[in-house]
């Protein structure tokens, strides 16, 4: 009897072991570890997030950390197994990942999260430390070559025409690549900032060419990758911060040992590569800014550069309160956008109003073009009227002297108008005010004869007006009725009905954005108002939108290529505007906003034009 009953025991605590052992295969578990907790400067470990337990097929919303103190070389890479005990499915699946230091210290890989059966599950953190490596790990994080090596075989070299100017002389900075090895398509890890500069991008340089060149005698395929004139806006040393790219370099991995097979398959037939990233760098480059000479003219304003001007007016024979348009035309080189314009000093009885301005840049090596400037003027008094000759003086920087540009003065006949009580409702002049004694007219108090009006009908017109208007309302309703459900029930063409307005709204934000001096947000918000306006217009899904997408199907509706390639260089100048400093695009940034706006009116005229043929 005691020997049947140890029997049932043991049975029974195996039993309960045998659950408790399906219970646990069967409990979800949210786990992170790494291959290594101390690792060098330059190594490369993994990080492995793994979720076991259950149907892992309900898993969803995997949420890596941040990773801070690390660069992702590779991840997240996803592997899981499937198992089934008892009739229950048990499985694993895991996120892993490459990672590289990018410098010593003590860091935390943080916590991970994932979702599951409704539930939230996190690992917890993990702490790697990052200790100096050795040129060995070095080479080993960089295909076998050294940071040095590749340096030597892979750099940027920033060079300026010249670094001593004067205040607002032209200096060209050109940043080339210079190369031993194969790379592929280097992106930007940092823009140089220009303080101290005004800065017009020369180009800019769309694709990168590389020719033959020599550098400190040796021989390199060499490509210029950026060109910026610089217009220094005070005096004393300026700098110019270094550009900074990070490369992808293709480089042949080096024999790491005596292994036959390594020694074999590193034969120049097989040609073993790998594809490494290095961070390139430019040098700094130091500017010296002298002011210009004191002896400058009454008229000069702080032009430099090599400049023409022109003043002419369209009439000189006109009656009164009868336009004139006189334009001041500034051509030459310099920097066009800076030219402040002459003020013109007009005689009295003439009523000047704001300037209408036309700038035409050529961004070549040499910023050249011309500002043109419409002043409208109103004659409002009669007479010969004579508008003084307009002087503009600017400082040649080659003769180093200022030259003072004078143009005739302008000789105009006004005659009185035929209408003059009319046109003098338009605004008074003082020499016109007459008496006003002389203009009063008494009202008439007496012999007045006065008959009583006949009615012609009892029925007044306000109750014909109340029976027919709301026989046209319900024509109205039913007509607006209709058309909102045709749109309805047509979401594409809703969209494009409502595309131009849509655009407004967000246009509006930036502006808001705009005028709150808030650069990333207005870079932002015109990105969102162009590309929604393209989505809804071409009836493009937002998750199938692509801007190459987009560019494709305006060619289709026969767009101007022209205006195609507008719309394509305000989408890519938004993008870089994301990674450049904040004081190089925000002060082109009103011009931008009115750029983006001309180009959507035009696009939304040229579609609507082609769906009405």
């Amino acid at each position: 009897m005691q020997k049947s009953d140890s029997k049932k025991i043991l049975l029974t605590v195996i039993f309960f072991l045998c659950g408790l052992f399906i219970q646990s295969i069967n409990a979800q578990q949210f786990g992170a570890t790494v291959d290594k907790t101390t690792v060098g400067q330059y190594d490369r470990f993994q990080a492995y997030f793994t979720f076991e337990g259950g149907d892992v097929n309900g898993l969803s919303n995997f949420r890596p950390p941040a990773f801070s103190g690390f660069k992702i070389l590779s991840g997240p890479n996803q592997s899981s197994s499937m198992q089934y005990i008892n009739g229950k499915v048990s499985g694993s699946i895991t996120f892993s990942y490459i990672l590289q230091p990018s410098s010593m210290g003590e860091f935390t890989i943080a916590s991970a999260s994932v979702d599951y059966s409704g539930k939230t599950y996190h690992t917890q953190p993990i702490k790697v430390k990052v200790e100096k490596g050795t040129p060995q790990q070095q080479r080993e994080s960089t295909g076998g070559y050294s940071q040095e090596e590749l340096a030597k075989n892979v750099f940027i070299v920033a060079e300026a025409n010249k670094t001593r100017a004067l205040l607002g002389e032209q200096i060209t900075v050109t940043y080339k690549l210079y190369t031993k090895l194969n790379i592929a398509s280097p992106q930007v890890s940092k823009l140089p900032s220009y303080e101290g500069f005004w800065a017009e991008e020369v180009g800019p340089i769309q694709n990168i060419n590389f020719e033959i060149g020599m550098y400190k005698g040796e021989r390199y395929r060499v490509a210029k990758i950026k060109q910026v004139a610089l217009f220094a806006s005070k005096t004393g040393t300026l700098s110019v911060t270094p550009f900074e790219l990070s490369i992808p370099v293709i480089v042949k991995k080096k024999k790491t040992g005596n292994d036959v097979f390594d020694e074999f398959f590193n034969d120049s037939f097989f040609g073993r590569t790998e594809t490494v990233d290095f961070a390139a760098k430019s040098n700094t480059i130091k500017v010296e800014v002298s002011p210009l000479p004191s002896n400058a003219p009454a008229s000069f304003s702080g032009a430099v550069g090599d400049l023409n001007f022109k003043a002419e007016i369209d009439k000189k024979d006109v009656v009164t309160n009868e336009s004139i348009t006189l334009r001041l035309t500034l051509s030459g080189n310099g920097n066009i956008k800076l030219l402040k314009v002459p003020e013109p000093q007009l005689p009295s009885g003439f009523e000047k109003y704001e300037p209408k301005t036309v700038e035409n840049i050529n961004r070549g090596a040499v910023i050249s073009g011309q500002k043109i400037i419409d002043y409208l003027i109103v004659p409002r008094t009669a007479g010969e009227k004579e508008i003084p000759p307009i002087e503009f003086t600017y400082f040649n920087p080659s003769s180093r002297k200022y030259v003072t540009l004078k143009s005739q003065p302008f000789k105009i006949n006004v005659r009185q108008g035929i209408a003059g009580n009319e046109t003098a409702s338009q605004g008074f002049v003082r020499e016109d005010v007459k008496l006003l004694s002389e203009d009063i007219r008494f009202i008439k108090t007496s012999d007045f004869n006065l008959e009583p009006r006949q009615e012609i009908s009892l029925i007044k017109p306000w109750f014909w007006f109340s029976i027919i208007l709301p026989f046209f309302g319900m024509i109205g309703t039913f007509v607006f009725k209709r058309r909102h459900d045709k749109l309805s029930g047509n979401v594409k063409l809703m969209r494009y009905q409502k595309a131009e307005k849509a655009a407004r709204k967000r246009l509006k934000l930036a502006k808001d954005a705009l005028d709150k001096n808030n650069t990333t947000n207005f870079y932002s918000e015109l990105s969102s108002a162009l590309f929604g306006y393209l989505e809804d217009k071409l009836g493009i899904q937002k998750s199938e939108f692509t801007l190459e997408g987009a560019v494709e199907k305006l060619l289709q509706r026969n767009i101007d290529s022209t205006l195609n390639d507008r719309v394509k260089r305000i989408a890519e100048k938004c993008e870089y505007a994301r990674f450049a400093p904040e004081g190089e695009t925000s002060a082109v940034a009103p011009e931008f906003y009115d750029e983006t706006v001309k180009v959507i009116i035009e696009v939304d005229s040229s579609l609507d034009a082609r769906e009405k043929r």
